[in-house]
């Protein structure tokens, strides 16, 4: 469970591929203003002494809206298509993942139980058996599935092992173009890039995240990637955002009670 917590908290370089626009109309302002630190407890060796306190309850009030932290902890199963290319089925519950990339004709089948990764590749309707390549397909899938997986959640992530959270200010969103509080996250020798950073706009009145930017090194000034975060949906319980802009779309997006056990197990 440690590594799939610490593999969550990721980015992977794919991101620096999408730059998309955005439309204002998806925002639904409410009142509400919230702030529930003990709600959304962080995860073990999230940097809670190097973070501001500021951005810790900011951060919290995006979990409570976007369904909660007990809402988020119990949906076990989430299936998602990202961009069109690949679709993911993920079991939180026991830490397992499917991949399906049909252009290429590979299926992944990922076990994070053991903290270990294992698990099985099948390539052109023939599973891969020599040790060396499984060991290859098996990261360049660890990869897709770190990359994927946070662009799904990230406003689950905030509090994750190795981050840590700074306050910024407030300024307008630069695409929906609403009042919004400013976060920055970076992150501590995590990850396939850990020497990357992120601003996130949260919109001040419902904490929804307008916009997120993505810096390839924490030192940069210019962003090297920004999207939108249209499209919020309520999938039994948890608000995600499908909508990036354009193309690039989290679409099919389910949340899910139950799943076939040979989704994990059979290609």
């Amino acid at each position: 469970m440690a590594a799939m917590k610490q593999l969550l908290s990721l980015t992977s370089l794919l991101l620096l591929l999408f730059i998309a626009a955005c439309s204002p109309g998806d925002i639904e302002p409410t009142t509400e203003t919230v702030t529930v630190t003990d709600e959304n407890p962080a995860a073990e060796g999230f940097d809670e002494r190097g973070s501001d306190a500021k951005a810790i309850a900011i951060a919290d009030s995006v979990v409570k809206y976007h369904g909660g932290r007990r809402a988020y902890d119990e949906a076990r199963f989430l299936k998602w298509t990202f961009f069109g290319v690949r679709t993911l089925t993920w079991d939180k519950e026991e830490d397992r993942v499917r991949i399906e990339v049909p252009e290429k004709e590979m299926i992944y089948l990922l076990d994070y139980s053991d903290d270990d990764l294992t698990g099985a590749v099948r390539k052109e309707g023939v599973e891969m058996t020599n040790p060396n390549s499984l060991a290859i397909y098996l990261q360049s899938a660890n990869s897709m599935w770190i990359n994927d997986s946070y662009w799904l959640v990230q406003p689950f992530k905030l509090k994750d092992s190795g981050v840590t959270l700074k306050y910024v200010g407030e300024e307008t969103d630069p695409q929906q173009k609403r009042p919004s509080e400013i976060l920055e996250l970076t992150f501590n020798e995590v990850g396939d890039t850990p020497g990357n950073r992120y601003r996130l706009y949260v919109d001040k009145e419902n904490y929804r995240i307008n916009t997120w930017q993505f810096f390839r090194s924490a030192t940069d000034e210019a962003p090297a990637m920004e999207t939108p975060f249209n499209g919020y949906r309520d999938y039994n319980g948890i608000m995600l955002s499908g909508d990036r802009g354009g193309r690039f779309q989290l679409s099919d997006i389910e949340v899910l009670d139950e799943v076939p056990e040979s989704v994990f197990t059979q290609f």
